[in-house]
């Protein structure tokens, strides 16, 4: 048994209501966009975008699934065969729904719910093509710290001996001041712990 809708039903019963969502689906597939209460709106949302769903496959069992539901076999020919190609890279969020003023007679809360046909926005392109390039950038980044950097026989050969040894001196010395000065740090902490 199907779980029943939280909150009031659109319409008097179980049945009235799956007809009156079936008859909204189709006037949203056939016009591309209606105007409805903002209640019937969101309870047609889920169920049209599982239409959309099943329209993507493609396939025969899936065109009978979306026949039991919308009876018009012209509607479900275009939902199959004009809808389903406009949204085929959208991973979801077929319909949009935009609040607008209440409705004159009884003041209802009224909204436009729409199919979504743009393709997707440039910016979102942008942000897959920046994480592709960043996971590239990270492989050749990894490549590199494995390869060990050596630098050219020809530079090390072209240096002189003269300064080769200056620098090799230089580095003895600083070595032995280094030696020196801890000599004397540590001369000076014995010399503070024998007073105290």
């Amino acid at each position: 048994m199907p779980q029943p809708a939280k909150g009031a039903r659109l319409g008097g019963g179980p049945a009235h209501e799956r007809l009156l969502l079936a008859n909204l689906a189709t006037a949203l597939f056939e016009h591309r966009r209606i105007t409805t209460t903002e209640a019937k709106a969101r309870r047609l949302r889920p169920y049209a975008e599982r239409l959309v769903t099943f329209a993507k496959r493609g396939d025969l069992h899936a065109r009978r699934r979306v026949l039991t539901v919308i009876h018009d076999k012209g509607v479900v020919h275009e939902l199959f065969e004009e809808i389903a190609p406009l949204v085929a890279d959208r991973p979801g969020g077929y319909t949009r729904i935009t609040k607008i003023g209440p409705r004159k007679g009884d003041n209802a809360p009224m909204a436009v719910i729409e199919l979504v046909l743009e393709p997707l926005s440039p910016k979102q392109r942008t942000v897959k093509g920046a994480e592709a390039a960043t996971k590239r950038a990270a492989k050749k980044t990894a490549k590199a710290e494995e390869a060990p950097v050596e630098a050219p026989e020809a530079e090390v050969a072209e240096a002189p001996a003269e300064e080769i040894e200056a620098v090799e001196a230089a580095a003895t010395d600083a070595d032995a001041a280094e030696v020196a000065a801890d000599d004397v740090a540590d001369a000076a902490a014995k010399a503070d712990a024998d007073e105290k």
